[in-house]
């Protein structure tokens, strides 16, 4: 695991190699272990270097045998070692035994589609093709590591981290403002754009050709719901346990030990009794709080205990919380106000004391049917047979009955088609009232317009699965992974998530939707699979996601007053209605409203700025 950062037209800008290495060094935190440039008239490529496969001879920029290819890459390629094989029967001479040489010598041998198509791992990279004067590079399917680009004129910056661009002296420094009421929405922005003007973020499964100051993008692999409606429950449950069995082994490849995150669920509980099967003294990872009702440690002590694993917990205060607020919105990049961003910076921070490389169990919602919402969704599929005019006039008789009326929500939004309905539909701010929170009109989109893309490309699949395919895309992509990319890295930890893997997706995607969420079960399959090694109320338990006590904390004078001296702000007053977002503070201060996601959004918002357009 490490990072990277360049830029083209290296001839245009004095001292090419101190501004790359300012770059690299910028991001120093994702690869403390060593960092390297290559610099000649049109590129410059920097990198630092968390050492994880072949210690010693690993280091990175690489060069081809003749030096006319230069590659740097972060991530990790799990089956490079079969497709060093198969280059080594075809002539290639290898100067090291990573997994970063095959790229560089399997793009030469396959090509760039044939390569990629070959991949299975978690990857970014960039590859200089010295004698075709062209820049190739590529993002893994799921979008688990990182990368952006910046492009003004014939300039193109690119790297595992927009800070990094802060470094270069033609990158110009603009706010993407039109995009906040989406963020209000989303709590993301949900497209490849940022809140960097002309900086973007190459879609999972894309590869991109930069060629004589013009700039190609092409996916190379799209997620396929391909249902198998022949096996039974039992069947399934043990392809999952052969295929996430192997998937694991997999991820565990490693030159330096490694462990585990575990909370109270099942996902990482079944990752960590995978590992646990082939490695002693395995070490796992949790946290929580010292208000028990919010903390996950209970459970993962107790099945740490039982299956025989060391368990490593650290405790997070709200004073640690609201301290680290701003130096964890710097990490992400983009403004996230996913609130478990927070413990999980600390667990990250916990377990980079005793092991370098973690296994943890994101993903495994998106690929098996692990939300609630998909339950919800199965509901609607049924409702949906019913004629739509009479669903929309029973939406009408609805909304003029009471909020408070049962069966009210689901009567009006089942008039609605799905991805009017769906995409996350807990959004923070909705369309209706995002406005009255802002200082200007953005005439922004509606939100679903973003994901409505998405639904049409899988119109034929039943909502359920829509939804994971939508999610998978949005969610997951631009929220899940980015946090546990920055939170991980910003200690100079490597995280595998062993569910996010090629074959494993290929088995998922072919799970009927009743073995995946159906009555009131969410991960039928899966938690079938899981059972078969876990303790019963573990394989059960429901889903808690790293829960925190802000919603509490808000509530107290002390952590009250941080967020009112922001609210109270200068940049506050230049972007939001003071007066609406100080009445959520203060509703939520008094009890008359649980605005606590609102109001984190728009801090968070704040936190952001101020670290990017104010500090630097």
């Amino acid at each position: 695991m490490c990072g990277f950062a360049g830029f083209t037209n290296a001839k245009k800008v004095e001292d090419p190699k101190g501004i790359v290495t300012a770059m690299a060094d910028e991001i120093r935190h994702r690869g403390p272990d060593d960092g390297n440039i290559y610099v000649d008239d049109e590129v410059a490529l920097g990198f630092r270097r968390l050492s994880i496969i072949d210690l010693s001879g690993g280091s990175q920029p690489i060069l081809n045998e003749d030096g006319t290819k230069v590659l740097v890459f972060n991530g990790e390629i799990y089956n490079y070692q079969s497709i060093r094989e198969d280059l080594l029967r075809k002539g290639h001479v290898f100067k090291t035994a990573t997994d970063s040489e095959v790229l560089l010598h399997g793009y030469e041998e396959y090509g760039e589609e044939g390569l990629l198509q070959k991949l299975r791992g978690m990857y970014a990279f960039v590859i200089w093709d010295k004698k075709e004067q062209k820049l190739f590079g590529a993002r893994d399917i799921f979008g688990i590591k990182p990368f952006y680009y910046y492009r003004k004129d014939d300039l193109l910056l690119f790297g595992s981290e927009i800070k990094s661009f802060l470094k270069h002296p033609l990158f110009q420094k603009e706010l993407n403002e039109q995009r906040l009421p989406d963020y209000l929405c989303f709590e993301y922005l949900p497209t490849e754009e940022t809140f960097f003007k002309n900086v973007y973020k190459l879609k999972s499964g894309h590869y991109f050709v930069w060629k004589a100051g013009e700039m190609e993008i092409r996916p190379y692999f799209e997620v396929r719901f391909e249902i198998d409606e022949e096996k039974t429950l039992e069947q399934w449950e043990d392809e999952i346990a052969k295929t996430f069995s192997q998937s694991v082994e997999a991820h565990k490849i490693s030159d330096v030990e490694v462990g585990c995150f575990l909370s109270s669920g099942v996902d990482s509980s079944y990752v960590v009794r995978e590992v646990s099967k082939v490695t002693k003294d395995v070490k796992t990872f949790s946290v929580g709080y010292a208000e028990e009702k919010y903390s996950e440690l209970p459970y993962a002590q107790e099945l740490s205990k039982e299956i025989g694993v060391l368990n490593i917990s650290n405790k997070v205060s709200a004073d640690e919380y609201f301290a680290a607020a701003s130096r964890i919105q710097y990490y992400m990049d983009e403004p996230l106000p996913n609130p478990s961003e927070v413990p999980l910076y600390f667990l990250a921070q916990n377990a980079a004391k005793y092991v370098k490389v973690v296994l943890s169990g994101e993903g495994a919602d998106e690929l098996f049917g692990g939300y609630p919402m998909y339950l919800e969704a199965e509901h609607f599929a049924k409702y949906s047979r019913i004629p739509r005019v009479i669903r929309k006039a029973a939406a009408a008789v609805a909304k003029r009955l009471p909020d408070r009326t049962k069966g009210k929500r689901f009567l009006i939004r089942g008039a609605m088609r799905p991805y009017e309905r769906f995409m996350r539909n807990n959004y923070v701010f909705h369309q209706n009232e995002r406005q009255k929170y802002l200082k200007k009109d953005y005439s922004a989109n509606k939100p679903e317009e973003y994901v409505k893309p998405y639904f049409d490309r899988v119109a034929h699949l039943d909502e359920p699965t829509q939804l994971q395919y939508v999610d998978i895309y949005t969610w997951m992509l631009y929220d899940i992974l980015q946090k546990a990319d920055r939170m991980s890295m910003a200690n100079s930890l490597e995280l595998r998530v062993p569910f996010l893997d090629r074959e494993v997706l290929s088995l998922a995607t072919k799970i009927p939707g009743r073995y995946r969420a159906h009555n009131n079960v969410t991960k039928v399959a899966l938690r079938g699979a899981a059972l078969r090694q876990l303790p019963e109320r573990t394989a059960h338990r429901k889903k808690l996601g790293f829960p925190v006590p802000l919603n509490d904390w808000l509530r107290q004078d002390k952590y009250y007053g941080m967020v009112l001296e922001k609210f109270n702000g200068e940049i506050a007053g230049r972007f939001f209605n003071r007066e609406a977002i100080l009445k959520l503070l203060n509703d939520h201060k008094e009890g008359k409203a649980h605005n606590m996601k609102k109001i984190w959004t728009i801090y968070s918002w704040i936190l952001w700025y101020e670290e990017f357009f104010v500090y630097r």
